[in-house]
């Protein structure tokens, strides 16, 4: 059987946390539905940003994980991931820089670019926004654990704010 990409021991890893990392997030947001949270994933587990409980995370980690496991794959999407911010600003960003090219070196001659610019990168921002929602579910997260496990949380504060590192193995 022919492996992808995606299946590599970091990125298969990555993506199970990230799913989980999202399911997570939207249990603790039913819970709290007017706190702010945030996340980030990696290869050993991730991250909740917010005011919340270490038990509070933990008891929605284990949730997620069961959800998932009972086929919730839905519940490993989220509309706030950062993949939906990035790929249109990535996109945004790369069309406004064609729109430089060959403007001159001038700021005058660079200036008179702007109106191009702006129109190629709003354009680039409409066209992507629908890949967003599509490459988180196909390429940054699975909604399909397979073997991965909780170990533990373990809370830190740092800059004032409250973050609960998941550590996962599997």
């Amino acid at each position: 059987m022919k492996q992808s990409l995606l299946d590599l021991y970091p990125i298969s890893r990555t993506r199970r946390n990230h799913g989980l990392e999202h399911a997570t997030l939207k249990i603790l947001s039913q819970k709290y539905p007017h706190l702010k949270l945030a996340g980030m994933s990696s290869p050993h587990g991730f991250t909740i940003a917010g005011e919340v409980t270490a038990e509070d995370v933990a008891d929605a980690a284990i949730e997620a994980l069961k959800r998932l496991r009972a086929g919730e794959a839905e519940l490993a999407l989220h509309p706030n991931c950062g993949t939906n911010y990035a790929v249109p600003g990535v996109a945004a960003g790369l069309a406004a820089w064609l729109g430089t090219l060959g403007s001159g070196k001038s700021f005058k001659q660079k200036l008179e670019r702007l109106p191009l610019v702006l129109v190629l990168a709003t354009v680039a921002l409409m066209l992507t926004q629908p890949l967003g929602p599509k490459i988180q579910k196909r390429i940054t997260t699975s909604g399909h654990p397979q073997g991965l496990e909780l170990e533990r949380v373990e809370t830190t504060v740092r800059a004032g704010v409250k973050l609960h590192h998941v550590i996962t193995h599997g």
